[in-house]
């Protein structure tokens, strides 16, 4: 196997514990994302559309699913009408700060199995890669 293989490969492991543990949130992977992204504050539908790597119209859809779960809520902007916030609900909040502690706790489990110089580095290269990424996570952590 190749880089490209193995690389492949991590996405699939990472990929099947996170969505065991959402499984036990009773959370679909991408409503257990969308519920961490907005745990902290309010963001914009545009902005959080970009950070996921969606489209505006597929995260509506998914809004409106996890919106009849009374997890989140929209509202619009003071400053701007035609911006969309969402949040997370009381009942959504308390939702995801239980599940992003317990997948901050299990995720590194993929992990397990190296020697402690290994994880370090994994962490760190792990760190590096999400440091120097697209994403645009929330400011506050």
């Amino acid at each position: 196997m190749d880089y490209g293989d193995k690389l492949f490969w991590l996405s699939v492991v990472i990929q099947r514990k996170y969505a065991q543990i959402c499984a036990e949130f009773d959370l679909t992977p991408s409503q257990a994302t969308l519920l961490c992204a907005i745990r902290n504050e309010p963001r914009q539908m545009a902005d959080l559309a970009a950070s996921l790597g969606m489209t505006k119209n597929a995260l509506s859809q998914l809004v409106d699913r996890t919106a009849r779960r009374e997890l989140v809520d929209r509202a619009g902007s003071a400053q701007d009408r035609r911006v969309v916030m969402l949040s997370a609900t009381p009942t959504g909040k308390v939702l995801a700060e239980a599940f992003y502690a317990e997948v901050r706790k299990r995720l590194p489990e993929i992990a397990r199995n190296l020697d402690a110089d290994d994880q370090r580095d994994f962490e760190r290269v792990a760190t590096a890669i999400v440091d120097t990424s697209d994403l645009s996570p929330p400011t506050s952590e």
